[in-house]
């Protein structure tokens, strides 16, 4: 049987497929030995993520190795391999993931017509039958296959139909339709995979419709969220939005659309939200990269405000300007950033929460000295704050002794 039977799933639920390990870490930058790939599948784990793309065991010796020991020592998810379409390819991921009963195969092979003529000098009737005869081959030994018409984007809707109907029939369950090269946008996807729906997957109701989408035009998260919208139960995504070149659409950001507009899409999906925050830092850490302070839900920025017209909002009710509780992806809580744009509110109340409470005067003084010091060097801690407030009251005093 299938590690995923989608005849018995809840057609409301979204299958997370994570491929951090696997297309995140082959792009420059993110490479990770066994150990920290090791480290990231048990907090992927952890996440709730129902696919782990492991790694490409035919890609080297240590990359299966990775394979091997990350699906033999991580439970939960099915793990995965990806693979050409090609004899030797699938023989490599199957001796990697041959000890794990929760295992698929990932074939991808290029059906467009640059990939066609560029890649392989194959005609179309010659790629279809590669991608069934790979597809029959690996289910002598896998139970669950996916296939991944590579470059799905710039090929031909028909033709791009006729191979997936081919593969369901040889046996694939879940047929990936990628944006490989972030070419697509919201609309035309949504039309595409809405035809797909039609005629593939009402023809083959127990195959699964997947999106993979790349970010190369910066709408690798709206395009996957369409083809949610359109039919697709499975999205291919990854931690931080890592990938080749601009990234893959990044897994928080899905989950979270999913989960914060409920009303839009009526979805599910496994993934403990609360957890993501963690993840992210541990993925930043393990390859050396810091997470963009604007990067959307896990940024350092993502529930931080400094304009005082936001601070002053956020004070008398969160939901002003936060569409999400920061505690909902693992913040502590909303964060104040003091700096140039703060205003007097949010200043008095980070002051009383150091022990200093300001009114009147007093508070006129030290918000006209605070205002100074964030024009000279923007960012204002609480070290900063204190030593203004201190400052200003000496003056005060001063002030005050003068005049007596």
């Amino acid at each position: 049987m299938p590690s995923v039977d989608p005849a018995e799933r809840d057609p409301n639920r979204v299958i997370v497929f994570d491929t951090t390990l696997r297309d995140g870490e082959q792009a420059p930058g993110f490479s990770m030995g066994v150990s920290q790939k090791l480290e990231m599948a048990h907090a992927l784990a952890a996440l709730g993520v129902d696919v782990i793309e492991a790694g490409f065991a035919a890609a080297s010796p240590g990359d299966e190795e990775a394979v091997r020991v990350v699906s033999g020592e991580v439970e939960g998810p099915i793990f995965c391999s990806l693979s050409r379409a090609t004899e030797g390819d699938i023989l490599a991921a199957h001796r990697a993931l041959s000890h794990n009963r929760r295992r698929r195969l990932h074939i991808f092979l290029g059906t467009s017509p640059i990939h066609r003529k560029a890649k392989f000098n194959m005609s179309a009737d010659e790629v279809l039958a590669q991608a069934v005869a790979s597809v029959q081959f690996a289910r002598t030994m896998f139970d669950d296959v996916e296939f991944s018409a590579e470059d799905a984007i710039r090929t031909e809707p028909e033709y791009l139909a006729d191979v997936l109907e081919a593969v369901a029939e040889a046996g694939a369950q879940t047929l990936n339709v990628p944006d490989t090269v972030g070419y697509s946008t919201p609309a035309e996807i949504y039309d595409l995979f809405t035809y797909l729906n039609r005629r593939v997957i009402q023809k083959y109701p127990n195959t699964i419709l997947s999106a993979h989408c790349h970010d190369d035009l910066g709408m690798a998260v709206a395009n996957t969220l369409s083809a949610v919208k359109a039919g697709a139960r499975q999205v291919e995504v990854a931690i931080n939005g890592i990938g080749e070149r601009a990234g893959n659409c990044a897994l928080e950001e899905v989950v979270m659309a999913l989960r914060t507009r409920a009303d839009q899409f009526g979805l599910t999906t496994g993934v403990d939200a609360t957890k993501l925050v963690s993840v992210s830092r541990l993925l930043s850490k393990v390859t050396e990269t810091p997470v963009p302070r604007n990067k959307a839900i896990v940024g350092i920025n993502a529930f931080a405000h400094e304009a005082g017209i936001h601070q002053h909002g956020v004070l008398a009710d969160a939901r002003t300007y936060e569409i999400m509780l920061p505690q909902d992806v693992g913040f502590d809580g909303t964060s104040f950033v003091l700096g140039k744009h703060s205003g007097r509110h949010a200043v008095a109340k980070r002051a009383s929460v150091l022990g200093h409470e300001l009114a009147g005067n007093a508070l006129s003084a030290v918000f006209a000295g605070f205002k100074r010091r964030a024009d000279e060097i923007g960012e204002i801690n609480d070290a900063e704050l204190v030593a203004i407030i201190r400052a200003e009251t000496a003056e005060q005093h001063r002030g005050a002794h003068a005049a007596v």
